[in-house]
């Protein structure tokens, strides 16, 4: 089954390692189209989302996507303060797999 066709139990239901191979083939997915990368292209985790042509308003896009298809919260201060994939990806293990963390967001507002 494919990562977007999965429910947030399902996720959840995974070993760690077989999450983060999961969330990791869900996330390069997502940036690669929203990118417009083909097939033969390289994501980079750990080149700022930023640097590789991603708007804001594209991010905010991605965002609500994401949240649709993991039926979870995603906290916007991560995605600005932490803006590449590897470490969005280590947010939404540790969100998944710790609802709690998922209940309270990743990054608290320092507002």
């Amino acid at each position: 089954m494919s990562p977007e066709h999965m429910t947030l139990q399902q996720f959840r239901e995974l070993p760690r390692a077989e999450l983060a191979e999961e969330m990791e083939q869900l996330l390069v997915s997502q940036f690669r189209a929203t990118l417009l990368m083909d097939d033969a292209e390289e994501l980079p985790l750990d080149i700022s989302y930023f640097d590789l042509g991603l708007t804001s308003l594209k991010l905010t896009e991605m965002r609500r996507t994401l949240e649709g298809i993991l039926d979870l919260s995603i906290n916007a201060n991560v995605l600005f303060n932490e803006p590449t994939v590897g470490r969005l990806l280590d947010y939404l293990v540790d969100a998944v797999s710790d609802p709690s963390h998922a209940m309270t967001g990743a990054i608290p507002s320092t507002n």
